[in-house]
């Protein structure tokens, strides 16, 4: 079992699969998720876009995640999860954030994939305070290592010293 953290471009990483931060439709947007479709090419859009929706619009709920191939990415796998929008916290963010993080690491096992990188899911434009965030993504991948062989290597990827710091921070304590 190894976590890390890496401060830097999370497309860049050779590791099995990279969680997308994405939006429920999967088609793209900005931070993250638009950083990843360009990196992966046109390949990773049309993938999307054969995903059914589970309803007008959205491919993925909140919460959960799907899987698509890496395309010109040097990962091979692309896992998608949808982080809850903050709203003060009472709203049930934090365990729809927990579950983003439950979702992509049983994808994960279920695909065979021993490395994993995290951005950050919901820190950026979703406004999820990242001092509330970062115990939570590791707790969640903690207890996930603790009985699951698979992943038995994550990685954080995380953009911009501050947020690497967090991460180092909160994996440094017992």
């Amino acid at each position: 079992m190894r976590i890390e953290v890496f401060e830097g471009d999370i497309t860049t990483l050779t590791v099995d699969a990279i969680v997308n931060a994405a939006n429920e439709t999967l088609l793209g947007g900005g931070g993250v998720d638009g950083a990843i479709h360009r990196a992966a090419g046109r390949g990773l859009l049309d993938e999307c876009r054969r995903l059914p929706e589970m309803r007008p619009g959205v491919r993925c709920p909140t919460g959960e995640a799907r899987i698509t191939g890496g395309h010109a990415l040097p990962a091979r796998f692309v896992i998608h999860t949808v982080g809850p929008v903050w709203r003060g916290g009472n709203s049930g963010e934090p365990e729809l954030l927990a579950a983003c993080y439950r979702s992509s690491l049983r994808l994960a096992e279920e695909h065979g994939i021993a490395s994993i990188a995290f951005p950050a899911i919901s820190c950026g434009i979703y406004g999820y305070p990242l001092q509330a965030a970062v115990p939570l993504a590791v707790a969640e991948v903690r207890a996930w290592m603790e009985v699951h062989p698979s992943p038995d290597h994550v990685v954080f990827a995380c953009f911009g010293a501050d947020m690497a710091r967090r991460y180092r921070e909160v994996l440094g304590r017992v």
